[in-house]
């Protein structure tokens, strides 16, 4: 396996001295074995004389560094999680390969091309839209079993183009971008781990469709257009009754070496405590957010810590993939490995028995000077999610001032 060198780059993608700019971008497709597409955008380039990708969802563009030759295929390692894409070059402007995911018993495996000859992600099929989406809705999904879950769809509009995304009482999708089409909204995202596509019809103030997500994933939805939707607290998380909201905790950072929350470097410091996992989407948005906090105020008396909940015990394979995370984000506090599985059920009272159960990831909790708790965030609505993110990075700037200052 070598590192593609420029010749390697005009050799398999360039042949023709005739080849188009529009050669850069490409409309790539994960195939379901139901016969859906997600749908997302790759741009390449060649930096430094190797050939770089980029994941391009709404005003993300996600860059993928780690791009190697093996005989005709390209090896290409996403830069967070344990993921990745392995792609033949058909010819200049076509591939054909697979995308891989870890999980926590196998290995995700589903075929993936892209195209760089019609690049956009959808075509305007029915003509100019209908209507405008523009805002928020109030959404219930509904599932193979009927069981019945809510969520909040938030549209921005230009023209055709719709950028936005999902929130749920457990995340939300991150940067999704998609089209309005006459009467038909065709919306998708992918990051690296997490993979979506909804298709839904608009009748007026209200939708109807299918969100199709991961290998196999299907479920209804029914939406409709309102200037407050909501989403009820179900992950929220608690000190338990009789708790002094001190807590107590030691584990291995990514060296090996023993750390405590009860350390000199913490003493007197607002602290601040990730619960996190490198197979996480939302964590990605956390830990870009809290490490350029840090970054920016670590000399103002704060700490960070994060405790990672990895898909196995293994510390190797944990430490490896939160290494990705660490680079990725110039992650400059300490990345704790707990040891303990995100889907291990005895997870928070094998490492934070203090507090109810942990439901979701990421999680915050923060600590005054005094060591004490004094608020749990469970979630992060990232940038994706227009208006929820500057509220939310508002209300912690203003939370961590007041604490600061004490």
């Amino acid at each position: 396996m070598k590192k593609i060198s420029i010749l390697a780059v005009l050799t398999l993608l360039f042949a023709s001295a005739h080849a188009q700019v529009d050669a850069f971008n490409w409309r790539a497709v994960i195939h379901r074995p139901d016969g859906n597409g997600i749908v997302f955008n790759l741009r390449t380039a060649i930096e430094h004389d190797s050939l770089i990708f980029y994941v391009v969802n709404g005003k993300e563009q996600m860059r993928v560094p780690a791009v190697a030759q093996k005989g005709d295929s390209l090896l290409i390692d996403m830069p967070v999680f344990e993921s990745g894409f392995k792609f033949k070059v058909i010819n200049k402007d076509s591939l054909s390969g697979i995308w891989h995911r870890a999980s926590v018993s196998k290995e995700i495996v589903l075929p993936l091309t892209a195209s760089a000859r019609n690049p956009e992600r959808f075509l305007p099929v029915h003509g100019a839209p209908l209507t405008n989406l523009e805002g928020k809705w109030q959404v219930n999904y509904k599932d193979a079993a009927g069981e019945v879950s809510p969520a909040i769809f938030t549209f921005h509009q230009n023209d055709n183009l719709i950028t936005g995304s999902v929130l749920t009482p457990f995340g939300d999708d991150r940067y999704l971008e998609g089209i309005l089409t006459g009467d038909s909204l065709y919306f998708s995202g992918f990051d690296g781990i997490h993979s979506l596509l909804l298709k839904a019809k608009i009748n007026g103030d209200s939708l109807t469709g299918l969100q199709f997500s991961g290998a196999t994933s299907k479920e209804e939805f029914t939406a409709y257009k309102t200037d407050n939707p909501t989403l009820p607290n179900e992950a929220a998380m608690f000190l338990k009754p009789g708790e002094s909201g001190h807590l107590n905790f030691t584990f291995k950072d990514l060296n090996g070496k023993d750390v405590s929350i009860n350390d000199p470097r913490f003493k007197n410091k607002v602290v601040i405590i990730d619960l996190m996992g490198s197979w996480c989407p939302n964590c990605m948005d956390e830990t870009a957010f809290l490490s350029q906090y840090y970054n920016a105020n670590k000399d103002k008396g704060v700490e960070v810590i994060s405790l990672a909940y990895e898909l196995t015990t293994d510390f190797e394979r944990s430490k490896k993939s939160l290494m990705k995370f660490q680079k990725a984000y110039d992650i400059q506090y300490p990345v704790l490995i707990t040891g303990v599985t995100v889907t291990d059920k005895d997870r928070t009272s094998k490492t934070l028995p203090q507090f109810t159960d942990i439901k979701m990831f990421p999680t915050t909790i923060i600590l005054d000077k005094t060591g004490k708790v004094v608020k749990i965030d469970t979630g992060f609505q990232g940038p994706g999610t227009g208006s929820y993110y500057t509220n939310y990075v508002k209300e912690f700037n203003e939370l961590m001032n007041k604490l600061l200052a004490e």
